[in-house]
């Protein structure tokens, strides 16, 4: 067995021994309803780097023109990290954007995914080379950063959307393509938003 001699005596008030360290729950926001949003930042994983900024994600969404009200049962934006297949996510008062691929190009598209984005691609002027089946989307990290505010934020703030205007507000009931269709609906405006606060 492992022994070692304390480096200083626990404290000792009013005869009931204190605590060392600070034991107070730490605030959860999945549980918990926060007083004001939370922009956190997790390790971006293995193979991956974050590429939006926690300050860049406060500017970008208090800009939006409907944000008080977006804002409403909001808790939380996360900057999460990278997974396979996985841009971003929403869990009720929660939503996140992942952490982008070190490997800044995309060098195999699926071609569903390039036909529903190829609009969005082409207002960000990121290229597209296409060889037989293969499709390559060519990214900086300027343009990557773009899509994640302007197209995977505001695609998952729509997931949220989706619950906040249910009856109950407790789920989204109307799933990707309302999440979708209010991304696009947005486009033209939160662009010209992205150009003023940060340019393309």
């Amino acid at each position: 067995m492992f022994q070692t001699h304390r480096r200083s005596a626990m404290r000792v008030r009013g005869g009931q021994v204190q605590r060392k360290n600070r034991w107070a729950q730490s605030i959860n926001y999945f549980d918990s309803e926060m007083p004001e949003l939370v922009v956190d930042r997790r390790r971006p994983g293995r193979g991956f780097k974050h590429l939006v900024g926690k300050g860049e994600v406060r500017r970008f969404v208090e800009s939006l023109p409907n944000w008080n009200q977006l804002r409403e049962g909001l808790n939380a934006i996360v900057l999460d990290s990278g997974r396979q297949n996985c841009m971003g996510w929403h869990r009720s008062g929660v939503v996140a954007i992942c952490a982008w691929e070190r490997e800044i190009q995309w060098e195999s598209c699926y071609r569903d995914f390039h036909e529903s984005h190829s609009a969005i691609f082409a207002k960000l002027d990121v290229p597209v080379e296409k060889k037989g089946e293969q499709i390559r989307v060519i990214f900086t990290e300027a343009t990557a950063r773009a899509f994640q505010l302007i197209h995977i934020l505001i695609h998952e703030l729509g997931h949220h959307h989706d619950r906040m205007t249910t009856r109950s507000r407790r789920q989204p009931c109307r799933g990707e393509t309302y999440a979708e269709a209010y991304a696009r609906r947005h486009e033209e405006q939160v662009i010209t938003i992205y150009r003023q606060q940060f340019g393309i």
